[in-house]
């Protein structure tokens, strides 16, 4: 059965979620209103139909995703809720279970808690969509047979991605600031050399995660500080993720920048620092 969705907003994730939807079928639109000529050719890339505003769209569609930056998550839902709208909304954002269950509040009935995990759904078995709440399977079906492989859960789908990704942006974040550290004390070749003997890979990865990380880096800023408040509800320390975050708010004048070097991020790292 076709449905009628609303994504907010068709950034890199967004619009690879957007075209699995239109490549199974649904009617997918997005709101144009003050969004940058680059969305704009990722919605028309993944076939989106443009509406102009927010409350125009959401006259003609019964359900909503929401993929935006972790800081924006909430005011993003208050502003469909206080639009009308009282559909089905699926919050699939980088989220602590706390901010989850404040805009299932906000939401109400129709709220999916959902968490993503992976790339941009480009290729098949890269990206996985958890999804969470009595509306999940319901979700779920919208992507059968897509890119995107939705999977339901008992558990929460946020508190799910928060563990995943406390280890994997967690870790690249703390790799980066070794490196930074180890050029301040002029220790870097003798590190590098001992991650050769000892850490095979390490040098490879820490490289890596300059280059993939630095476009993004303003993003995941907001995604430790979300990773940082489940910990600590939790009863864990949180200082470790946000110090991830603090690094990943020095890495934020790279957000246009890709394939930005280790030598190029240390610097502005230890830059920043000052």
């Amino acid at each position: 059965m076709s449905e009628s969705i609303l994504l907010l907003h068709p950034g890199e994730m967004g619009a690879s979620i957007g075209a699995a939807l239109r490549a199974s079928g649904h009617a997918v639109r997005w709101v144009s209103e003050s969004r940058s000529d680059e969305t704009r050719r990722r919605a028309a890339a993944a076939d989106l139909a443009s509406i102009e505003t927010l409350e125009s769209a959401l006259t003609c569609v019964e359900n909503v995703i929401s993929v935006c930056p972790p800081g924006a998550a909430v005011d993003v839902a208050r502003s469909v809720h206080d639009s009308g709208f009282r559909g089905v909304y699926v919050d699939a954002n980088a989220v602590s279970p706390a901010t989850s269950r404040r805009i299932a509040d906000i939401v109400g009935d129709g709220f999916v808690d959902g968490g993503i995990i992976g790339p941009p759904a480009r290729r098949p078995g890269a990206t996985r969509l958890y999804l969470s709440g009595d509306l999940a399977y319901q979700v779920a079906s919208w992507f059968e047979g897509t890119l995107v492989d939705a999977r339901t859960v008992d558990c929460s789908a946020s508190a799910l991605k928060m563990c995943y990704a406390a280890y994997t942006k967690g870790s690249s974040a703390l790799v980066l600031a070794i490196r930074a550290l180890a050029t301040s004390q002029g220790v870097e070749d003798a590190l590098l050399s001992e991650w050769n003997i000892s850490q095979p890979g390490l040098v490879a990865r820490s490289d890596a995660a300059a280059r993939g990380t630095s476009p993004k880096a303003w993003r995941f800023e907001g995604e430790m500080r979300e990773i940082a408040a489940t910990f600590s509800e939790a009863g864990l320390p949180s200082g470790f993720h946000e110090a991830a975050s603090d690094i990943y708010r020095g890495m934020r004048e790279l957000k246009s920048v890709k394939d930005a070097d280790i030598e190029r991020v240390v610097a502005i790292l230890l830059a920043s620092g000052k």
